[in-house]
């Protein structure tokens, strides 16, 4: 029998994280999803969880984005993937940088895991898919597409990423 890999999940919170408050009438980042979609996805892939933190992307500050990589770096896995919001997902990618020896896949969401309709299962599915077959890097896979997380930018007028 081939042993896999086991995969690192550090979730940071963003859109994928997100709850509705009626009273607020706003969304919130809130209790992470990954648990209730690996459970859904039935993935039966070696995987230890890490809840980093619970922010919005664009809350994240330098410091943040200094601890992600450092968790990255300091991890036994080499195989990484990264819950984020979309909106600075690529300046994350940046600040882990391409040469951990390891293969890193950011990955969010456009709606709510909470969802019916979300996106997140199929993007979450992605990532692992990535994680386990692109070569050591970072990666972005967002909606059916993988990017090099190092030349890519969040269109946010489109709601897609290019390559940069």
């Amino acid at each position: 029998m081939v042993q896999r890999s086991p995969i690192l999940v550090i979730t940071t919170g963003g859109t994928i994280d997100k709850e509705y408050f009626d009273a607020l009438s706003e969304y919130q980042v809130g209790e992470s999803q990954m648990a209730r979609l690996l459970r859904l996805g039935r993935v039966t892939h070696p995987v230890r969880v890490i809840e980093l933190m619970r922010k919005d992307s664009l809350e994240l500050t330098d410091p943040d984005r200094e601890l992600i990589a450092a968790t990255v770096r300091e991890a036994e896995e080499t195989h990484v993937v990264i819950t984020h919001g979309t909106d600075t997902m690529a300046d994350t990618a940046r600040a882990i940088g391409g040469d951990t020896g390891k293969t890193v896949v950011l990955v969010g969401a456009l709606a709510p895991a909470r969802f019916a309709e979300s996106d997140a299962p199929f993007n979450l599915g992605m990532a692992f898919g990535c994680c386990q077959s692109a070569a050591p890097g970072v990666w972005i896979t967002m909606n059916g597409s993988v990017f090099d997380g190092l030349k890519v930018r969040k269109d946010r007028a489109a709601g897609t990423f290019v390559e940069a």
